[in-house]
This record gives C-alpha cells, sequence and structure tokens, in this order.
C-alpha cells in the first residue's frame, strides 16, 4: 500500500500528515524546527513519498489547523489507517476519540469502559504511542499528577496543557503565560 506525506502550515507550526489508501497513518505536531517535524515524520514512515494530499487528507489538514487555531471542530469524521496498530491500543484511541472537546478523562476510565481491570500501564502505553495527536485527543487523557507538560513524541513542543487550553478546558488561573494568551486570542476570535 502506497504512503504519502506531506507538511502543512498551523498557528503553532509546521506540522506533518502521512496517509494509506486507507486514511491517516500518522500526524506529527510541530516541533521547534520544520526539519525536526520531518525527522520524526520520516522516522516512523519512511517508506512515505512527499505528494499532493487526495481531499479527505485536505479535510484533515484543514480540520489540524483549525484546531490548533483554536476553534472547535470535529475530527472523528477522519479516516485512520490503523492496520499497524495493535488491536488493544485501537479500542484505546476509538474509546479516547469519543471524548468531547474541552473534557478530560483519567486512565482508571478508560480501562473500565474497556473492562480491562488494571491495565492502567498498557492504558498509558498506547496514549505515549499515538501516532494520531489531535485527531485522537490523548491530550484529554490524565493520569496520576495530570501530566499535561509531559512531552509526547508526536505532539512535538505542543503540551497537553496547551492543547486543553486552546480547547477552553483549563481555567486561565495556573497557566502559563503562553497558554494564558492563548485562552485570550481564542477569546478575541470568538467575538
Amino acid at each position: 500500500m502506497r504512503r504519502g506525506y506531506t507538511v502543512f502550515d498551523t498557528a503553532l507550526g509546521r506540522c506533518g500528515i502521512a496517509w494509506s489508501d486507507a486514511g491517516v497513518v500518522g500526524v506529527q505536531l510541530p516541533e521547534a524546527r520544520e526539519i525536526e517535524t520531518l525527522r520524526h515524520l520520516f522516522r516512523q514512515f519512511p517508506e512515505a513519498r512527499e505528494l499532493r494530499p487526495p481531499p479527505s487528507i485536505e479535510a484533515a489538514i484543514d480540520g489540524i489547523a483549525a484546531a490548533l487555531r483554536g476553534h472547535d471542530v470535529d475530527l472523528t469524521e477522519i479516516d485512520l489507517d490503523m492496520s499497524d496498530v495493535a488491536p488493544f491500543n485501537q479500542r484505546v484511541y476509538d474509546y479516547v476519540r469519543q471524548i468531547p472537546r474541552g473534557e478530560t478523562r483519567i486512565y482508571d476510565q478508560i480501562a473500565a469502559h474497556l473492562h480491562v481491570g488494571g491495565a492502567l500501564h498498557s492504558v498509558a502505553n498506547a496514549l505515549a504511542k499515538n501516532p494520531f495527536p489531535l485527531i485522537v485527543p490523548c491530550h484529554r487523557v490524565q493520569g496520576a499528577g495530570n501530566g499535561l507538560d509531559k512531552a509526547s513524541p508526536h505532539r512535538g513542543i505542543i503540551s497537553g496543557r496547551r492543547l486543553l487550553a486552546l480547547e477552553g478546558a483549563l481555567p486561565e488561573a495556573g497557566l502559563t503565560l503562553f497558554d494564558a494568551l492563548l485562552v485570550v486570542d481564542r477569546a478575541r476570535a470568538a467575538h
């Protein structure tokens, strides 16, 4: 199956996306430099070639860019190619995709929903390996100690706290200056 990739501009930097005929196979959110974004994308999808995105991928790109501007977009209709994703991880991702914008869950809730008691470590591992950030909004899932500022390999330099702030899920108190400015920018854009 042929895979393509492209990079695209967003309000927070250049993102990358890779796809197959079945759908998106991965998303790389911005790193500090575009070359790092590409390096992460190539490491994960070395067989992908730079191609013009088909209409379904263009729609995914538009949705990701809008979400990174703080707009309320529904990314659940984006087709994902999970042929290389472990079955348990697929179940986790399917559940996480249904978490409403601006809401959060904890690992325990996901494990309970999947009827796999004591699977906190497995849920955490699945989310750490999430190749579809934003489309599978793993930033809406928190572990003990909340972990909102933890790095994720596909989230680039964008923290979970910043993504939740874009969604309006965090109170302005306690945010970093950058995150507080995003909340203000989002509020201005709404008016």
